[in-house]
């Protein structure tokens, strides 16, 4: 970020001013995905999953063809290498804003494609624990839990009650899970434990987070569980992971590995010129159009790269 030149001010003023500029270039990150959102038409509600209050955005109609679920990333996780953030609610919302330029995709299309809500597309935005809702109504949030619990066992349970909520109100005919970075972890996690997923969608996603922390020298995460442990159990659900040829936080080859222990229903597709927090909502609408690996479940060794 580049701030404005100040002219010669007295020091104490010069701190106040540089305290007004970023407090007014972060902003309230709810109230800035409320307006994302509600010029979408998607209506912001707090599911209560007993440990946690989790924040969704939902536009949907009753009994769709396809319920298309987007998981956030780790949002604002550290404000450095060895600084905690005091809340992990993302500033940009990536999760939500690939939503978002599904939600446009299908207004501006008639054509009867996957991201068409007339043939009964619903969409709906999960926030992770901790993220949007106020601390206040969630009592059991600390930083272990934007940290090395990201993706703890009673993470992916609150994860899994929301998403139950929202079948059991909607009945889809199909589930689909779309996650963004940490999110691509949390939609393996959670295919692995349903029965009722027919497609995977990640997006730089971390889908082994072992190899990740390895990579960047970091503390590993043991309190929380790992997607490549379950790659076996979502092995013959239809998958494309998307991975920038650039991304530099979760590199190609750590998806790569993920793919290759999958098997042949999953597909790791590398984009030219995409980092890890390049604007991918603006390309999203043609990679969701991308073929899923397999329509059927006759999984075979090893996994496809396009």
């Amino acid at each position: 970020m580049r701030l404005p030149f100040l002219p010669h001010l007295p020091y104490r003023n010069l701190l106040a001013g540089l305290a007004i500029l970023l407090a007014g270039c972060a902003g309230d990150p709810l109230q800035h995905a409320d307006g994302l959102a509600s010029g979408a038409a998607f209506q912001r509600e707090e599911i209560d999953t007993g440990r946690f209050v989790l924040t969704t955005y939902v536009k949907a109609r009753p009994a769709p063809t396809v319920l298309r679920v987007y998981i956030e990333g780790d949002g604002r996780a550290w404000l450095s290498r060895t600084q905690v953030s005091p809340d992990p609610t993302p500033h940009e919302a990536m999760g939500l804003q690939l939503a978002l330029s599904d939600a446009r995709a299908n207004t501006a299309t008639s054509t009867g494609t996957a991201t068409d809500t007339a043939n009964g597309t619903a969409l709906l935005y999960l926030a992770r624990p901790c993220q949007f809702t106020p601390m206040a109504r969630n009592p059991a949030c600390g930083p272990a839990y934007w940290t090395g619990l990201r993706y703890a066992p009673e993470v992916v349970d609150a994860m899994n009650q929301a998403l139950s909520q929202y079948v059991a109100r909607f009945k889809p005919a199909r589930l689909e899970l779309v996650g963004y970075s940490g999110g691509g972890a949390i939609a393996v996690l959670l295919a692995a434990r349903r029965q009722d997923v027919s497609a995977i969608r990640t997006i730089a996603g971390n889908l082994d987070h072992v190899a990740v922390n390895r990579w960047h020298q970091v503390s590993q995460m043991p309190g929380s569980l790992n997607p490549i442990d379950v790659a076996q159990r979502v092995r013959t659900i239809p998958q494309r992971h998307f991975s920038g040829a650039d991304d530099r936080v979760v590199p190609t080859a750590i998806t790569r590995d993920f793919v290759a222990q999958t098997g042949a229903c999953a597909a790791l597709q590398v984009v030219p010129g995409m980092a890890h927090e390049s604007d991918w909502p603006a390309i999203w609408p043609g990679l969701l159009r991308q073929p899923l690996a397999c329509t059927s479940h006759t999984a075979a060794a090893g996994g496809k790269t396009q």
